[in-house]
């Protein structure tokens, strides 16, 4: 098959690699009809999260068709409309159970494969599937299939960093980073009771999208924005922020806008060995940081029937459409955010 590979910082290949094969009897092979490019991939692109194995396939966010089934699997049967959150999980472990399937016991992450182990991704023609029973979701009537796809990673995230808030009517929010999840996070805000969202962000044509979703629109490069959030709420500052980029930039200004006793929801992926404020300085505040992996899986049954309702513009977020075989080219231009891109659909 045809796939993406990592080879090497700032290195992709579209390439010939091995079809994926039935492992175990609770496997099924998807056929990728459409899968989507990440800011989670960026983290490998450019070395920041190292230990992948060379001619790994990338990509955790993907859809399609199943045209294999292992013995035991009983929810598919080939032909079934899949999507697929970015993590494997077994539904039945005690994290699971409480909701937080991003760390079950049995969870792998699509596109990280290690010293020989671990799972390919799905940028490519074919991906393996494990534990596909409490892993896979049909594709439900009234979703597209680029909308399940959006569905399994960042739609799931950014409400899931809205949840982790503690949105209250009345309150005062802030979202840091208006790229695809943060954008997500306004959609959950609004949908979670909150009236007053602020959104932060330096480029203009994501700020603009911001306004459509919904919030207030900021952008730091030429305003203040604790000026803006302190007028907004009397001075305190920001009940919670929505971190949604994960870097010492967006940690400081998350840690300056929000209020005392306040919260920061941080899901954007960090890789920073220190946050940018001090024990102190956070206990001083009162401060409730509140961060980690979305169980995008359990967050998959809240965000579907939203989707089916059509109620929030999901897919304008998609400013470029291209083959599988273009997706070098896709990388390039989403990392270096070429012609004001925010997300990039493939399709094999």
């Amino acid at each position: 098959m045809n796939a993406l590979t990592f080879n090497g910082i700032e290195r992709i290949t579209y390439e010939k690699t091995d079809d994926p094969g039935i492992v175990n009897p609770t496997d099924v092979i998807v056929k990728v009809r459409c899968c989507a490019i990440c800011g989670s991939d960026l983290h490998v692109y450019y070395g920041r999260e190292k230990g992948i194995d060379q001619h790994t396939c990338m990509g955790h966010e993907f859809g399609g068709e199943v045209v294999e089934v292992g013995k035991e699997v009983r929810t598919f049967v080939i032909g079934d409309a899949v999507i697929s959150p970015f993590s494997v999980s077994c539904g039945m472990c005690f994290y699971c159970k409480i909701g937080l399937t991003s760390r079950c016991v049995e969870s792998q992450l699509f596109g990280w494969v290690e010293k020989g182990k671990g799972l390919h991704g799905g940028q490519a023609e074919y991906v393996r599937v494990p534990l596909a029973d409490s892993t896979l979701v049909k594709l439900p009537d009234n979703v597209s299939m680029e909308e399940g796809v959006l569905a399994g990673d960042i739609i799931s995230t950014g409400f899931y960093s809205a949840k982790q808030a503690q949105i209250k009517p009345g309150g005062v929010y802030a979202i840091v980073g208006c790229g695809p999840v943060g954008l997500m996070a306004i959609a959950g805000a609004l949908e979670y009771g909150a009236e007053k969202i602020f959104a932060i962000d330096k480029e203009e044509s994501r700020l603009r999208i911001a306004q459509q979703f919904g919030a207030t629109p900021i952008n730091v490069s030429s305003t203040d924005p604790l000026e803006i959030i302190k007028e907004a709420s009397q001075g305190r500052g920001a009940d919670a922020v929505m971190e949604a980029i994960g870097n010492e930039f967006s940690f400081q200004l998350s840690f300056n806008l929000v209020r005392p006793g306040g919260i920061i929801s941080s899901v954007g992926v960090c890789s920073d060995k220190h946050f940018p404020f001090s024990p102190v300085q956070a206990y001083d505040k009162n401060l409730t940081l509140v961060t980690g992996r979305c169980p995008a899986r359990a967050m998959m049954s809240t965000v579907v029937p939203l989707i089916q309702r059509k109620k929030y513009p999901f897919t304008s977020i998609v400013t470029h459409r291209m083959p599988l075989s273009k997706g070098v080219m896709g990388y390039d231009i989403f990392a270096n955010k070429k012609d004001n891109c925010l997300k990039v659909i493939l399709e094999p």
